[in-house]
């Protein structure tokens, strides 16, 4: 069974909450793979003042969001640009006692594929080796490293690590209706709205969308714009997610979705609430479990937040995707 999905939120991420309470350090990490000759290898790295193997990780920063940091503590130890792909199990340990509190550390863990990157090494890593599954088992410094490379190991057994990424995001907030006398297709994003637009960069830089469909509406185009600037990544409207056009021909939702699956490739799309509802629609007869299903059903019993992604890693195309974890990413003010 596929790992169970988290939805994620970001308060104050990366620094211990006030108070008495126990102490939660919040880090994040990916495991990266690749094959060579066929056979499948995975990056683990060597920290010279522990000594110590293990998978690349770090802590979050400030406000910082889970999947956003995994793929930038990546990138700072092993020079390596990753795509993020599915869950994995989490870690949660102790770390003793601070100041008479209790401590401990949650890790959260992604699959990712190197897509850049020199490979030169930074961050007090001094050595990034590529070994087998069997391998790396030995070489891991802790035995609780053990549990995502098991994982892994299973999701490659079963041909669900060649995955893509589905990013479902609603737009972020817009001035009110009633505030604005235009035309509403070109009605513009808040100062808040904006704002969640570039926050929301990293983590789409995270999973690495190679191309982004947006509703015509300038509030849309607007929410993935810094994005699509950033990564230089080809961004395209279509009418069918539009609110004036799925009034009229609701069944283009279902049309537009039909050929994202055909086709594969990670990709961002954007919408208004109003038409989330038939996005998710086509979703969830994809959910290839429980967890999966119960979090897109719950998504569309309830309402995505302005500016919030849905992430979903699907394994193979059309009629046979497979949703295989699903991620929601919020963002603050």
């Amino acid at each position: 069974m596929s790992p169970t999905p988290a939805q994620v939120l970001v308060p104050d991420l990366a620094k211990p909450r006030a108070g008495k309470g126990p102490i939660v350090i919040r880090a994040a990490g990916v495991i990266v793979w690749r094959r060579k000759k066929g056979e499948l290898r995975v990056a683990l790295v060597h920290r010279p003042q522990y000594d110590d193997w293990s998978w690349p990780k770090g802590k979050l920063d400030r406000g910082e969001d889970w999947a956003a940091a995994a793929a930038r503590e990546t990138w700072e130890e092993t020079g390596l640009v990753v795509r993020l792909g599915s869950r994995l199990p989490s870690q949660t340990y102790s770390l003793g006692r601070s100041n008479g509190r209790a401590s401990s550390k949650r890790v959260e863990y992604w699959v990712g594929t190197p897509i850049g990157g020199s490979g030169e090494l930074e961050h007090e890593i001094d050595k990034v080796v590529w070994l087998s599954p069997k391998k790396a088992a030995k070489r891991l410094t802790y035995s609780r490293d053990r549990r995502q490379l098991d994982a892994l190991v299973a999701m490659s057994s079963n041909e669900g690590l060649d995955t893509w990424t589905l990013l479902i995001v609603r737009h972020a907030k817009a001035l009110p209706r009633k505030a604005w006398d235009r035309p509403d297709i070109i009605r513009p994003l808040t100062t808040v709205g904006k704002r969640r637009a570039d926050r929301m960069v990293s983590i789409l830089t995270a999973y690495a969308p190679e191309r982004i469909i947006t509703s015509p509406s300038t509030r849309c185009h607007d929410t993935m714009a810094p994005f699509a600037q950033q990564a230089v990544v080809p961004l395209s409207t279509k009418r069918g997610f539009s609110e004036e056009d799925f009034e009229d021909k609701p069944y283009k939702v279902a049309k537009h979705l039909t050929n994202i699956f055909l086709a594969g490739r990670s990709i961002a799309i954007c919408t208004h609430g109003p038409v989330l509802h038939s996005v998710i629609d086509q979703l969830i007869p994809h959910a290839d479990n429980k967890p999966v299903d119960r979090l897109l059903r719950r998504v569309n019993d309830g309402a995505m937040d302005k500016g919030e992604i849905l992430a979903c890693t699907v394994v193979g195309r059309g009629k046979g995707a497979r949703i295989v974890t699903t991620t929601r990413h919020r963002i603050p003010r």
